[in-house]
């Protein structure tokens, strides 16, 4: 309870920090949309083509949205030493990492509202009610696995002049099977599913979340030793 309750603070900490400075947020919902719109321009007026392409946009603009947004959340707490401050308070290191990892999360699960319309509206895409509902369904569970093993190596490089580079170095490699899955189950839930492949994909997200949630947790305790 006494760990639960350190997360708890520690989320309500970065959300209470994002909305009083929200220029992190902004800065990362309009890298997204900017990304969006990148994608748009170069397949160009070929809706067929944006359709196809449309799963592996939004999925690389989340992945792109969610690094700019990782590197920035260590990076504050960098700031007037504030990461040693936190780690003399009575508070496990598992604590801050899942607190700032569900901070990371909610952040990006926040752009969902705003970057799967743009999406709709750019790629022709037409959606049913439960089309929708897979769609959030899989963005959760990408944003969840972006963000626990993106917590880790952001805390690792956080002291790094270079983070901004290292830090998709470190990551793309490891989310791989999450890239992947997501863009699958994303073209299920965008352009149909006739052979009914959703359950398997959303099942193999969910695996890959737990496996990140699990051991990046335990490694954790080492990385922010190293940073702080």
């Amino acid at each position: 309870m006494k760990t639960l309750r350190a997360t708890l603070a520690i989320v309500r900490k970065d959300l209470l920090l994002e909305w009083r400075g929200r220029s992190r947020f902004v800065s990362v919902l309009l890298f997204g949309v900017v990304t969006l719109l990148l994608f748009s321009f170069a397949v160009g007026p070929d809706s067929q083509a944006l359709r196809a392409g449309a799963s592996g946009f939004l999925v690389l603009a989340l992945l792109l949205s969610s690094t700019l947004g990782l590197s920035e959340s260590f990076r504050l707490e960098q700031e007037d030493r504030a990461l040693e401050g936190l780690m003399l308070l009575p508070v496990g290191p598992i604590a801050i990492f899942y607190g700032k990892a569900i901070g990371s999360t909610l952040l990006l699960l926040i752009l969902a509202p705003v970057l799967i319309p743009i999406a709709i509206i750019l790629y022709s895409v037409e959606l049913s009610g439960a089309s929708i509902v897979q769609l959030l369904t899989v963005w959760l569970l990408a944003s969840a696995g972006l963000s626990a093993p993106g917590t880790l190596y952001a805390a690792m490089t956080s002291r790094l002049r270079s983070q901004d580079v290292v830090l998709p170095v470190l990551l793309f490699p490891l989310v791989v099977p999450v890239l992947l899955g997501s863009v699958k189950a994303l073209a299920l839930a965008l352009v149909g599913d006739p052979m009914s492949q959703m359950r398997s994909w959303l099942l193999l997200l969910a695996g890959f979340d737990v496996i990140y949630w699990s051991l990046c947790g335990i490694l954790f305790p080492f990385a922010i030793e190293e940073s702080a």
